[in-house]
């Protein structure tokens, strides 16, 4: 990376500026740093646990598949199954301008109290398991969209932090060192140079005479 400097005393005033901002910045960062880790922290356990729930509803669900299976028969199934669909929606949240999906909402259709009876009395146990295991699906889904959404920030805000730490900063820091040393010595040189003058200037005749007498 290279630096585009103003000449002399505005270069170094430029340069203070530019630290200034970038350690600001990395002030910044850091506290963002430490809000998404607990978000994180929070959204991973989350995720974990509505993976278990959904583990175990799908295991539960595959139980009463099985004994309706048994009991009657694939047709039970293909009967069971009315062709309706379940209206979803994802409500958003936001943490230091990241944004990940937080719940969700599950419309299932209602049963109907009017059909026929089922084949098997194991429909009825089996639909509200499938229900239930639709329900823990949606939930573990955007819990594990969140976790990942939430490590992608957290590992880009490093990413970030890094390169104002090991490269930005360094670099202005240097470069600030080099032109106040080349200020400083161009400063030395000039009061050398006035020096210089004053000691060679001629006195003026009546201090010349004062001096003799």
């Amino acid at each position: 990376m290279r630096l585009r400097i103003p000449p002399g005393r505005a270069g170094r005033m430029w340069l203070r500026r530019r630290l200034t901002s970038v350690r600001h910045g990395l002030d910044v960062l850091d506290r963002k740093l430490r809000i998404l880790r607990r978000e994180q922290d929070r959204l991973a356990r989350n995720a974990a646990r509505t993976q278990a729930e959904w583990t175990a509803a799908c295991r539960a669900a595959d139980e009463w598949l099985l004994r309706v299976t048994r009991l009657g028969g694939r047709r039970a199934v293909r009967l069971a199954a009315d062709g309706r669909l379940a209206d979803v929606h994802v409500y958003w949240a936001d943490a230091m301008g990241t944004s990940y999906p937080a719940r969700v909402s599950c419309a299932l259709p209602d049963l109907d109290a009017a059909a026929p009876l089922p084949i098997t009395t194991a429909l009825v146990p089996a639909r509200h398991a499938y229900r239930a295991a639709l329900r823990a699906g949606l939930e573990h889904a955007i819990a594990a969209e969140a976790a990942r959404i939430m490590t992608a920030e957290v590992a880009l805000t490093n990413r970030r932090i890094r390169a104002l730490k090991d490269r930005l900063l360094p670099l202005l820091e240097e470069a600030l060192a080099a032109v106040e040393l080349s200020l400083d010595e161009t400063e030395r040189a000039d009061i050398d140079r006035v020096r210089r003058i004053s000691g060679s200037r001629p006195q003026p005749a009546d201090r010349l005479n004062s001096d003799r007498q």
